[in-house]
């Protein structure tokens, strides 16, 4: 599979396969699984799957199944409390590629809110990621939509978009996004490129959500309650994940980087394996970082 410059990137049957590892290694973490039984699992060779998950991880499946344990979760939520205060007094920060590549957030307007869209136009399409497919809508304005898709659930993705969008006029237009993904999801963190703009278009309560998830720095964790505490609301834990689960921008609006106070996994709207993925190569990357 090829993106839009024709360079090789990794495809979605890949990813699905990387995705049916983590699910095993999750699943039997306490019986620390060999390579070889891993790779019979998802039906590769074991050469093949060390090679493959390598080049998606940068390390080896072994050194992955470390960072799938719970006691680690924990203890990433364990610091959360501080590591959010600190965030949110300084603003986006940390060595993680999506604060070097820094996000510039715009909110839509209580009357723009209300006329839901109107007269705006927004260009969509679909593409590969290290995540598996994702569906990517952008406007003049910045990106308003980015939702990861499974191959059979295309046109459901889009219903979602129409859905969010109902008076806006929707184009597919494969070439729009092309540059935004490749900027997202490059490991050098696209330095020196600008702010990457998000339109957002939500309540004041779900905005305000949204723009604390943002700043949690990349390789970290927080609860559902630290985070309800951070926005000054420290009894609205449901309505705080609630908001979070209705994020419209995946990945870039870290939800995924929100556990639940015991330190499980939790929920995922795309996916608590592809969650477990997000989390895993996260940590493995800031912990490859220079320091």
């Amino acid at each position: 599979m090829r993106d839009y410059r024709g360079e090789e990137v990794m495809d979605n049957l890949d990813y699905g396969r990387i995705e049916r590892a983590i699910a095993y290694l999750e699943a039997h973490a306490l019986e620390q699984p060999s390579l070889d039984h891993v790779a019979e699992h998802i039906g590769l060779s074991s050469y093949h799957f060390q090679r493959l998950f390598k080049a998606w991880a940068g390390v080896s499946p072994k050194r992955f199944l470390q960072y799938l344990t719970i006691e680690n979760a924990k203890k990433r939520l364990l610091k959360s409390s501080s590591v959010l205060d600190t965030a949110l007094d300084v603003g986006l920060s940390g060595p993680g590629r999506l604060h070097d590549l820094f996000v510039s957030v715009e909110a839509m307007t209580p009357g723009e809110f209300k006329a839901q869209g109107k007269d705006l136009v927004i260009r969509y399409g679909f593409y590969g990621t290290p995540f598996g497919e994702c569906l990517l809508a952008v406007t003049p304005r910045g990106v308003c939509h980015l939702a990861f898709v499974d191959p059979e659930a295309r046109l459901d993705a889009l219903s979602e978009l129409r859905m969010n969008w109902q008076k806006s006029t929707l184009i597919e237009d494969q070439s729009a996004g092309g540059e935004i993904i490749s900027l997202i999801f490059d490991q050098t963190g696209g330095r020196g490129q600008g702010p990457l703009k998000l339109l957002l278009k939500g309540t004041n309560f779900q905005i305000k959500v949204w723009q604390a998830l943002l700043r949690i720095p990349e390789g970290a964790a927080v609860s559902y309650g630290a985070l309800a505490k951070a926005i000054g609301h420290p009894n609205a834990h449901r309505a705080v994940g609630t908001a979070a689960g209705h994020n419209p921008i995946g990945y870039l609006i870290p939800c995924h980087r929100v556990l639940r106070a015991s330190g499980d996994i939790g929920g995922y709207r795309w996916g608590t394996a592809r969650k477990r993925a997000i989390l895993t190569r996260e940590a493995v990357c800031c912990d490859l970082q220079p320091n």
